[in-house]
């Protein structure tokens, strides 16, 4: 089905319902699972030139950068990856045919710079591209043709020859479908996977292409998936998904596709921006803080090597790390949204959550959610303040005073984690699976018929409650609390209403709580398209849903 497109700006210019069965487990359950063979069981953590050195990349700047990783406390915090991006390499290949390093930037050779970083217990990270030129040979005025197209097992070959542990992997081309994306990225993973070492993939399938978004789970093809256009040090700005984005601009973006992420297969909103010169200290935090509770990787792109101890504080804060890197790898969601305040919980292996009391607007406001909210029964809780360490108790509620632009975080223990199952819904008469029309991640948008896959906007929480949830925070709503057959059935804010609530069926049907009305496909039709819409309950197939 159509989803959004744009066309992407050159970076280098600026350098469930459940389904219904007859027996309703209250287990966890995901359709969405990770490329073959992927070594990234939790989101990798590291650094990435580009961010401070760009195509001024030198040998002496990485080994300066894997120094400063040590010696800040960095590497004993859990970073590990020291990722050379763009610029690297001698701008023609050799005569065979092989990559090798720009002499004058890296005169002792990959190789070498590989062993210099295992050295200091660190893993090596290198960049590349899928078409004939990287992004700065494509775009910037660098020499040469040194993409992998055509050399990827070559290519994969040298990589894991000279140590490489991980590689970023960017499209940085207009053309091509997205289904040739899909092929030419799968290409370069087989590739690596046949090298025998393993090499994380990360691939940004955005890069001077109309954006994916939440069109594609590319956590099927590679390890980590960039989400948006090039995240850099700009709180917010007007744009949607298009180049320059902002904190705000690719939180928006990522949050909804929550359902995507887990272990071995995360969704990718960009590297930090922590510490650069266009955030302040809370912006910083922030950024920091929503990023641990996204499941994203922890790329740092600040330079390292002079950063304050504030800095290196928030890059190094023992708790939001050990949010990030639970073993569970649930991908924290937005479960409330109310403009300049936002509520973010992600569910830990412990059976915690970490909750985040964002707070968007102008000035320093109370924001306040539940434990319900945040997925927990029961009467007594622990808050444990993620940035102090301090501890308090409550009944359920959970508040703070939050500054602009701040994130209050905490970790909630205590209580029983809410059953909740996530899968698509797969209606019998169709094949075809429930989706958010257009991906669309507006209140309103209208829930329809299409062919099933495994991106977020098909991926439904069914709670306890009987909220069939979306996105984290938007809700299988009764059009206008509607009550009558042909009622549409839409996406909405979660509220807590009648209109929301739903009961599963042992013949597979989904009964709307406040219409005694079934989930149906207007007029039994099965193609494409068909919007969904609630009707008299009558036993036919068209009424009856599976978890896939």
């Amino acid at each position: 089905m159509p989803r959004r497109s744009g066309a992407r700006l050159l970076r280098l210019l600026v350098t469930a319902l459940l389904t219904v069965t007859a027996s309703m487990t209250a287990s966890s359950h995901s359709t969405a699972t990770a490329a073959p063979g992927s070594p990234a069981l939790t989101p990798p953590l590291g650094w990435n030139s580009w961010n401070s050195f760009g195509c001024g990349i030198t040998e002496d700047k990485v080994r300066q950068a894997a120094d400063a990783m040590v010696s800040s406390g960095m590497r004993d915090a859990g970073y590990r990856y020291v990722v050379v991006d763009d610029c690297w390499f001698d701008p023609q290949r050799d005569t065979a045919g092989n990559l090798r390093a720009d002499p004058a930037k890296f005169p002792s050779g990959m190789k070498a710079l590989g062993d210099y970083i295992h050295g200091k217990g660190l893993k090596f990270g290198i960049y590349q591209v899928p078409g004939e030129r990287t992004c700065a040979q494509a775009t910037g005025g660098y020499p040469g043709s040194t993409g992998s197209r055509g050399h990827e097992a070559q290519d994969a070959g040298m990589f894991a020859s000279w140590g490489v542990d991980y590689l970023k992997y960017d499209w940085c081309s207009s053309s091509g479908t997205r289904d040739e994306q899909v092929a030419r990225f799968t290409l370069m993973r087989d590739a690596l996977r046949a090298t025998g070492r393993p090499i994380v993939y990360s691939i940004n399938p955005n890069s001077l292409h109309a954006i994916t978004g939440a069109a594609y789970n590319w956590g099927e093809v590679a390890d980590l998936w960039r989400t948006t256009e090039d995240l850099l040090d700009i709180w917010q700005n007007g744009n949607t998904n298009s180049y320059p984005m902002g904190v705000g601009n690719v939180l928006d973006v990522t949050a909804p596709l929550a359902a995507q992420s887990g272990p071995g297969h995360w969704n990718d909103p960009d590297m930090l921006v922590v510490g650069r010169p266009g955030l302040s200290l809370t912006e910083s935090r922030s950024h920091f803080a929503l990023w641990a509770l996204l499941s994203a990787p922890l790329m740092a792109g600040n330079d390292i090597r002079t950063m304050s101890a504030d800095v290196s504080a928030i890059l190094r804060n023992p708790r939001l790390l050990a949010v990030n890197q639970d073993a569970l790898g649930a991908g924290g969601r937005r479960v409330r949204d109310d403009g300049a305040t936002e509520v973010f919980a992600k569910p830990l292996s412990d059976g915690s959550v970490a909750v985040g009391l964002f707070n968007r607007g102008g000035g320093t406001a109370t924001v306040t959610t539940s434990a319900a909210e945040a997925g927990l029964s029961g009467g007594s809780f622990t808050l444990t303040d993620q940035w102090s360490g301090g501890t308090s108790t409550t009944s359920g509620q959970i508040s703070a005073s939050v500054p602009a632009h701040g994130v209050a975080v905490f970790r909630v223990t205590g209580g029983t984690p809410l059953a909740a199952t996530t899968s698509r819904l797969r209606g019998s008469a169709s094949g075809r699976c429930v989706d958010v029309d257009n991906a669309s991640t507006t209140a309103g948008a209208t829930a329809l018929l299409w062919d099933c896959h495994t991106a977020a906007n098909q991926l439904w929480t069914t709670w306890s409650g009987g909220e069939i949830r979306v996105y984290g925070d938007k809700c299988l709503d009764a059009y206008n609390q509607g009550a009558t057959n042909g009622t549409r059935v839409i996406t909405w804010s979660c509220n807590g209403q009648n209109n929301q609530k739903w009961t599963l069926g042992s013949d597979g049907s989904i009964r709307n709580v406040h219409a005694g009305l079934c989930l149906d496909a207007d007029g039994a039709r099965t193609a494409n398209g068909t919007p969904l819409v609630l009707w008299t309950c009558n036993g036919q197939a068209g009424q009856k849903w599976n978890r896939v």
